[in-house]
């Protein structure tokens, strides 16, 4: 019996030669995130207009300064950096997903275009699920702790970076169910795995709660909730994609 197609390619392709074709694939990346980037900086003024709108709709006021003077062209330059690789992301899993092809069969292969399609959708979920839901919840409770007597002065790169973590953690969370399904798929991943690793898996998800948010608890079970659930998602995914491939 003859090896499939993809196995020889990627058996005949020396260890230097996947190095190269790795350099080359990330120097594509970089590229088209810089390329992007510069392109979104023209943008950035609407881009922190919409980073900001959050603050306006709070039952107590916050009063948003400017601390430093290189902060402004500093946090437009953040956002147009991410912009720019958000913008990518179809590119830059589709980069992923030609390094990784040669070493898989050509049933696998035909997974390329659904996979870069859902895995851009799971991220911008992520992101607006962060956006309009946990965003609000937090600034609001953060802001009412505030006793009369005190205003809510906060520095501008600060509650920048406050949101874009909340936005960016919350994208790739959302990416589980996907990575689910592709796991499945090579049968790396099993839902009876899944399930018997579930309280330890409950108890990591609210240490990278604590590392990934800011310090305080509201935030982190704000994230540790919607990573229960997707994990209870992963398993369904992973049990539905097992039961399919059992049944081929």
């Amino acid at each position: 019996m003859s090896k499939p197609k993809s196995a020889e390619n990627s058996a005949e392709m020396p260890f230097l030669d996947h190095l190269e074709e790795l350099r080359w694939r990330l120097i594509k990346i970089v590229a088209s995130v810089i390329l992007l980037s510069v392109i979104a900086f023209s943008f950035s003024d609407y881009l922190l207009d919409i980073l900001l709108f959050p603050t306006r709709n709070l039952q107590d006021k916050m009063n948003i300064q400017v601390l430093k003077v290189q902060t402004i062209f500093m946090i437009k330059l953040e956002l147009s950096l991410l912009s720019g690789a958000v913008i990518s992301l179809p590119y830059i899993f589709y980069q992923i997903w030609a390094f990784l092809a040669p070493g898989l069969l050509e049933n696998e292969r035909k997974y390329a275009i659904p996979v870069i399609f859902f895995a851009t959708i799971s991220f911008i979920i992520g992101a607006l699920f962060a956006y309009f839901i946990i965003i609000p919840l937090a600034l609001e409770f953060f802001m009412n702790m505030a006793p009369a007597s005190i205003q809510n002065n906060i520095a501008l790169d600060f509650y920048i970076g406050f949101l874009l973590r909340l936005i960016i953690v919350f994208g790739i969370v959302f990416e589980l169910p996907l990575v689910s399904l592709f796991l499945t798929k090579l049968g790396i991943l099993t839902p009876e795995f899944l399930k018997k690793y579930r309280r330890y898996a409950i108890v990591i998800f609210f240490i990278l709660a604590a590392i990934l948010t800011p310090p305080d608890p509201t935030t982190q079970v704000l994230l540790a909730i919607p990573l229960l659930l997707l994990y209870e998602i992963t398993i369904w995914v992973s049990y539905l994609f097992a039961k399919k491939k059992d049944d081929n």
